[in-house]
């Protein structure tokens, strides 16, 4: 038997997460799958009830799952809580703790959602690429200098790779070309950065090993503007942590909404966590309109990594396609199409489902 933690967190998570476990529910019941879902808590409403964004039941359980499913964690109720117990701090630790180096973030521009796109529509209307972003390193976990009083007049945050840990991830951003298009682009700031240099010599070191993938090399900076103005030269991006956490979240605009980005955070193993790029959104918890299809674009991808279920992946892409395609939304997206739906949360969870159900086998 399989086993898939799920980790609704707060806000909206624990509404998007139900809506992705009736999605995998309906597939793993037509697939005679036999798979069981464990719920913990994590971020915000950990802190909650056990004092901590991450306690150890949490962690014990990840360990012994094949996969994890996440919502969202964060909000303005912990906003006062100390660093160390901020309910971000509990995603950063089970990415840490779990070993989840590479995060993935797929950006495809879906037909329906192009014109909500602030881009131009000749910019967006072929963008397919995945960003390839190290997770476990980098600034987010150097070694920050303490901050007393006041009066304090520098702060020092420490940006610090390990040749281990920049391999890996390059590893598995070649892995991932070779199976899509053999183009790879490495992001970095090696005009200035001595990690960047070194991260620039270990993806040409690594290429050696792949020579039928086109190589390229590009500052941050200018890939930056370049997702805006020509995303659609782009394919498997691979960047550091920082870079490939401000890049994904600019490349959401892409899409026309940050609600229709799944991610999928990996190890060199088959384990891996999955979660919609978009945050908590305390401002429409509860209210049922929050939109679930990130989450599960996530489950999907879920499928295809951890469960080697590449077909019943392909299902619920399409099935969320075909919904979209017949004029059915959240609120939070635009379309300009004559058979315009709004739906809420659990009516286009419903859709998908139906979608799923009548697609046994894909075109």
């Amino acid at each position: 038997m399989k086993t898939i933690t799920v980790l609704p967190g707060d806000g909206i998570g624990p509404e998007v997460t139900t809506s992705a476990v009736r999605v995998l529910r309906a597939l793993f019941e037509k697939s005679g799958r036999d798979v069981q879902f464990i719920e913990k808590k994590i971020g915000g409403a950990a802190i909650d009830t056990f004092g901590t964004p991450l306690p150890q039941e949490t962690i014990d359980q990840c360990h012994n799952s094949d996969a994890i499913l996440l919502g969202a964690v964060g909000g303005p109720k912990w906003n006062a809580q100390s660093m160390n117990v901020r309910p971000e701090q509990g995603l950063l630790g089970i990415r840490k703790t779990m070993g989840l180096f590479a995060n993935l973030r797929p950006v495809e521009a879906f037909d329906t959602l192009i014109d909500s796109s602030p881009i131009k529509r000749s910019f967006v209307e072929h963008v397919n690429f995945v960003i390839v972003r190290e997770l476990t390193g980098g600034l987010y976990f150097g070694r920050p200098s303490e901050r007393r009083g006041a009066h304090h007049e520098q702060v020092v945050d420490t940006l610090s790779y390990s040749k281990n840990e920049i391999e890996r991830v390059v590893e598995k951003a070649f892995q991932l070309a070779m199976k899509r298009n053999k183009k790879l682009t490495s992001i970095d700031k090696a005009n200035v950065l001595e990690s960047s240099r070194m991260w620039r010599e270990l993806v040409n070191q690594i290429a050696e090993r792949y020579p039928e993938v086109t190589v390229s090399h590009q500052l941050v900076d200018s890939a930056a503007m370049q997702l805006i103005t020509n995303p659609a030269q782009f394919d498997v991006l691979v960047t550091e942590n920082m870079f490939g956490d401000i890049l994904s979240d600019e490349a959401s605009v892409i899409t026309g909404s940050l609600g229709m980005m799944p991610s999928a955070s990996l190890r060199s193993d088959k384990v891996g966590l999955y979660e919609p790029a978009h945050g908590s959104a305390p401002d429409i918890a509860g209210q049922g309109i929050a939109n679930p299809l990130a989450t599960i674009l996530s489950a999907a991808l879920l499928l295809r990594y951890s469960l080697d279920m590449d077909q019943e992946a392909a299902q619920i892409e399409k099935a969320v396609r075909n919904v979209l395609s017949q004029g059915y939304h959240t609120c939070d997206l635009q379309m300009e199409q004559p058979n315009n739906h709004i739906v809420n949360t659990a009516e286009i969870t419903d859709l998908v489902i139906n979608a799923v159900n009548e697609n046994q086998t894909i075109a």
